[in-house]
């Protein structure tokens, strides 16, 4: 024991090492990347999610997803003319689909994905969050 752990008691033995015990944990929180792909095209949107899943596969990242969503029925009125008194054509139905991907921690393999040219029919979008680990106190 050194000299200066002699002199500090056991409380604030006890006080250290909890105080770096959380700062382990602190250190250890992962970034989460959420990945949200929306599309019309039902096909393409799997291909592109099953492009993903398979590369995170392949280099060993802890990938969740893709989670599917309810498909969303968009239903858009079209007018027969420009003035109000035109009348209407049957509504424009449009089915949207989405997925959602959360890759844990791996921050250069979610910037490569992010930073990858997808096709015009597939709309992406990320979020980065932060998450504590369970019981950390935090």
């Amino acid at each position: 024991m050194t000299p200066l752990l002699k002199r500090i008691s056991e409380t604030q033995r006890k006080q250290m090492a909890f105080c770096h015990s959380r700062l382990s944990v602190r250190l250890q929180m992962p970034f989460v990347t959420t990945l949200t792909f929306t599309s019309g095209d039902r096909h393409r949107l799997e291909d592109t999610v099953t492009e993903i899943k398979q590369s995170a596969e392949q280099k060993g990242v802890e990938l969740k997803g893709p989670h599917p969503k309810q498909p969303q029925e968009l239903r858009i009125p079209q007018s027969k003319s420009l003035g109000p008194d035109g009348g209407r054509f049957d509504s424009w139905t449009h089915t949207v689909y989405t997925r959602t991907i959360e890759i844990v921690g791996y921050e250069e393999f979610a910037r490569d994905v992010t930073q990858r040219t997808f096709p015009n029919a597939i709309h992406v979008e990320a979020g980065v969050e932060q998450r504590t680990q369970v019981g950390s106190g935090s």
